[in-house]
């Protein structure tokens, strides 16, 4: 038994040098040890790489590099698995067969049938003496055309392309503006003492006409009104300049209502002049005017007081934000964001574009008034904050990073010293204006969903809070000087695209989401 043992020694099957000379039945014993039966044929086939058995060979160089280009211009090779040591069997090719059989096996080193085509004759003259009819090397090919000209059926296809093309073009160029209509909803327009509706309330308990903010802020709490009106949700919603007692407000039913703020709250005007939805509205100085601009790529200036379209204004492209020059020299002018890259300036009084700052990479979102409204900064989808100088074409500043998202809105503080911008990464990072636009990278405020949409901001006039809106329809309010999330609640059923603080009131807040409704809190 102790002989049996000894004389039959294992070899490992990995082993690389063997240094005894083993018997016939020793070299081709089967492996020992428990074998696996779910194995398949495959699995249990010798191996000494990841996907097989590799067997060392020699091969030429030039016989490779024969067979590689043959296969691609081709598209059949001899096949590799087939053994040169039987010359007596047929050649055998992978890949296409036929086109093997039709020339014959032949390589793209070995000559093939001349196809009708593969040499072109020249018209030749290569008398040096004829100095106007020489060609050398130059002639051109006999059967060469020299102009292309479609056949009947392309030709026909060429026809009813440019046709309907240029029907197209007709119809963007003499597309005419909706005409404008406006509808007051109030029984008279003026008060027993002749005061328009216009007129800011003396009766509300708190002093409109301040100059001041007021001392301390609170958070609001409770829902005290809602507006219902418009049919689609909203997209925009402003104050009434310095007094807010009326409330501006743009929809996707392609409706702009003003509404009031105290006592009934009424919606008191409806100004209809936009085929598609509004995207921006905003207001002049004093009240008396502002601008919108909407999907039908037309911005009108409107009278406040009547609801009587002014002006329009159109360059063929949609406006995605519009602001007056706050300046009250300048207040003729304002700029408008485009979705054609560029911001364009427009002047009231002619109706013609004066000024094109034409730098950015994407459409512009948003153009923020700042540094005493000797600058404008605008955002992009280019990722990019731009500051400009009014009426100079080129960007002083140009701020971008690569862990930078696009900001659809910002917000000026109070103070005017912080620019709050909405980042599409769900965060709302701020620019010190006064510092040169300097990124203060510890005060972001987290918390809130907005990737995707471009909701608003908006501070308390205290500079205590900063309030948004959410993709789920809440409101955050956060502490300005910590960054803390103070608060959060549910205040739309859908989008809360805009939300606003009332610049002489201390908790009041106005919100616009995208089911249709606005809503006052205390």
């Amino acid at each position: 038994m102790q002989e049996d043992a000894t004389s039959h020694r294992q070899i490992d099957p990995a082993t690389k040098e063997v240094l005894h000379n083993p018997k016939y039945e020793e070299l081709y014993a089967p492996v020992l040890g428990p074998d696996n039966p779910f194995k398949t044929e495959q699995e249990r086939a010798p191996k000494n790489a990841l996907n097989g058995l590799v067997e060392p060979t020699n091969l030429s160089l030039f016989q490779f590099e024969t067979q590689r280009r043959t296969f691609t211009s081709y598209g059949y090779a001899l096949d590799p698995s087939v053994s040169d040591a039987s010359l007596t069997e047929p050649e055998r090719f992978i890949g296409n067969a036929d086109e093997a059989e039709g020339k014959d096996g032949l390589t793209v080193f070995e000559a093939t049938k001349k196809r009708p085509g593969d040499k072109r004759k020249r018209h030749r003259n290569a008398d040096p003496a004829d100095v106007e009819g020489y060609l050398g090397p130059w002639g051109k090919f006999v059967d060469e055309k020299l102009v292309a000209k479609p056949t009947e059926e392309v030709q026909k296809e060429i026809d009813e392309y440019l046709s309907k093309k240029q029907r197209r073009k007709d119809n963007e160029i003499d597309e005419k503006p909706m005409e404008e209509k406006t509808k007051l909803h109030l029984e008279d327009p003026t008060d027993y003492l002749g005061r328009s509706w216009m007129h800011v309330p003396q009766d509300t308990g708190v002093n409109l006409k301040s100059e001041y903010p007021p001392e301390k802020c609170f958070l609001p709490k409770k829902l005290i009104h809602t507006w219902t009106g418009h049919t689609k949700g909203l997209s925009a919603i402003r104050w009434f300049p310095q007094y807010g007692h009326l409330l501006l407000s743009a929809g996707m039913d392609s409706k702009i209502k003003i509404w009031e703020v105290y006592n009934e709250r009424r919606c008191i005007r409806t100004y209809l002049g936009h085929k598609q939805a509004v995207r921006d509205i905003c207001f002049n100085n004093d009240g008396t005017q502002f601008l919108s601009a909407g999907y039908d790529r037309y911005i009108k200036l409107w009278d406040t007081e009547t609801g009587a379209c002014v002006s329009r204004f159109t360059n063929q492209k949609v406006a995605y934000c519009v602001r007056f020059n706050p300046e009250p020299d300048k207040h003729n002018f304002f700029v408008a964001g485009m979705a054609d890259k560029k911001i364009v300036c427009w002047d009231i009084r002619s109706g013609e574009i004066v000024q094109e700052y034409d730098r950015h990479l994407g459409a512009v979102n948003s153009i923020t008034f700042v540094d005493q409204n000797r600058r404008f900064v605008s955002t992009s989808d280019d990722k990019s904050v731009r500051v400009w100088e009014w009426d100079v074409p080129v960007d002083f500043k140009y701020i971008a990073d690569p862990s930078m998202h696009s900001m659809p809105t910002t917000a000026l503080s109070p103070n005017e010293k912080w620019l709050a911008c909405q980042s599409m990464d769900n965060q709302i990072v701020v620019f010190n204006v006064l510092n040169r636009m300097k990124y203060m990278r510890k005060k972001i405020f987290r918390g809130h969903m907005v990737a995707g949409y471009s909701c608003t901001i908006d501070f308390s006039p205290d500079m205590s809070y900063l309030i948004s809106g959410d993709a789920d329809g809440k409101l955050f309010i956060w502490d300005w000087k910590t960054t803390r999330l103070f608060n959060r609640f549910k205040a739309h059923h859908d989008v809360c695209i805009a939300a606003l603080w009332h610049p002489h009131e201390t908790s009041k807040v106005a919100t616009a989401g995208w089911d249709g409704l606005i809503k006052f809190w205390d």
